[in-house]
């Protein structure tokens, strides 16, 4: 039996009766084992493979937690704050208050042992008060929005800006029931902040509130839109605020509230809080109002709204009920003002108001938004209920006054 190498051949022949088999078996075992190594050899290969594709892909997960990687959204919104932090400034206002001395002092038996070392009783003192507060500048022709707050009863306001330059600046005009202001400085080359579309704002979008809390200096907190359109909150006379839990704290009001971009959707204005401190709760004046607001005080150091003279009051289910009307929408008329537009157009107290110039009236806030949107002189109708039948009436709108009689709630 020839032989090629180490490895037994067949050759077929099966003379010897079956002497060969063994030789047979351990051929086909030698043709199976190297198949079978190959195999073993292949899915070590590929266990190791799919090991290591699994290794790498978590050491990826790992090196990008570690980074900071997020889910979604920038990593930082330093481009926002180094787009409109230069605009936001620090506003010190300086008050003079007179103050008399205690009456006690001029005491004969008080001024037996104390003298000359107390001051005259009926003398009157002064001191000077300091406060802090925050300013934004909306046009490089240097004028300035804060709060009406911030600035109000103040005998001098120096404005500091972020490169260190400071101006007095000169009150154009302020409307208190807003609770806004606008200043002028003269400086040359002043930065201004881009002003945003606050009617675009959406719950959950990111915001940054930039200004000087507690005096410490100019600082940018971070959070996201709360509720939008809050109102009846008795700050203001019209409110209309954007909420956000951006930390908000004394010093901050009159600041900026920028979106994600760098733009200016809202002035800082107050808190809601227990402690006198941040609680997560601020409230900003929306950009659509206070932008309103600057333009008629620019043009006319005031605001100029529509105003008939009465006094209302939301109607609530119970109320309707007793007064047997089906809908709790509309306002009830409490009062009128003497010799005003709502009293020469016959309204009477008791009236209830369903619609103002076709539309529909639910509430107080309604209604005032309505009127103080007409220029005086302008029209406008509305539609009563009175002794269970509808009636139109109509009035001609007057100029606001400052302080204004009527109430809307």
């Amino acid at each position: 039996m020839p032989h090629h190498g180490n490895l037994p051949v067949y050759s077929g022949s099966d003379d010897n009766n079956g002497s060969q088999l063994p030789c047979k078996l351990m051929t086909r075992q030698a043709r199976i084992i190297p198949y079978l190594i190959t195999a073993s050899l292949v899915a070590a290969a590929m266990a190791l493979f799919i090991t290591d594709r699994k290794v790498e892909k978590t050491v990826q997960l790992i090196q990008a937690a570690d980074a900071g990687v997020p889910a979604s959204g920038p990593v930082s919104y330093s481009h926002a704050v180094k787009a409109a932090a230069p605009a936001v400034v620090n506003i010190n206002t300086t008050k003079v208050v007179t103050v008399r001395s205690h009456p006690f002092f001029n005491d004969p038996l008080f001024r037996q042992f104390f003298g000359d070392m107390i001051v005259n009783g009926q003398q009157n003192r002064q001191r000077t008060e300091n406060s802090l507060g925050s300013g934004v500048i909306v046009s490089p022709q240097g004028y300035v929005l804060t709060n009406h707050h911030v600035i109000n009863g103040a005998d001098s306001i120096q404005v500091s800006l972020k490169d260190g330059r400071t101006a007095t600046a000169e009150v154009i005009g302020t409307d208190n029931e807003t609770d806004i202001a606008l200043l002028k400085i003269e400086l040359d080359d002043l930065p201004s902040i881009r002003i945003g579309n606050s009617d675009k704002l959406e719950i959950g979008d990111v915001v940054l509130a930039i200004g000087n809390p507690f005096g410490v200096g100019q600082t940018v907190t971070m959070g996201i839109v709360s509720a939008t359109g809050r109102n009846q909150l008795g700050i203001n006379t019209f409110e209309n605020f954007i909420q956000t839990d951006a930390a908000i704290n004394p010093g901050n009001s009159g600041g900026a509230l920028i979106d994600a971009h760098g733009n200016m959707v809202g002035i800082n204005t107050a808190i809601f809080s227990k402690s006198g401190g941040s609680q997560g709760i601020g409230f900003a004046i929306p950009t659509s109002m206070a932008r309103d607001v600057m333009q008629q005080l620019i043009e006319h150091g005031r605001t100029i709204r529509g105003w008939i003279g009465f006094e209302g009051h939301a109607l609530t289910p119970r109320l309707a009920q007793s007064l047997d009307i089906e809908s709790s929408d509309g306002v009830i008329i409490t009062g009128i003002v003497r010799n005003s537009p709502a009293h020469e157009a016959g309204l009477e107290p008791g009236d209830i108001i369903v619609a103002i110039d076709g539309k529909d009236i639910v509430n107080g806030k309604d209604a005032l938004l309505i009127i103080t949107a007409k220029k005086p002189g302008e029209k406008i109708r509305l539609s009563v209920i009175r002794n269970d039948k509808v009636m139109s009436f109509s009035a001609v709108t007057v100029n606001r006054p400052e302080k204004a009689l009527d109430t809307l709630n």
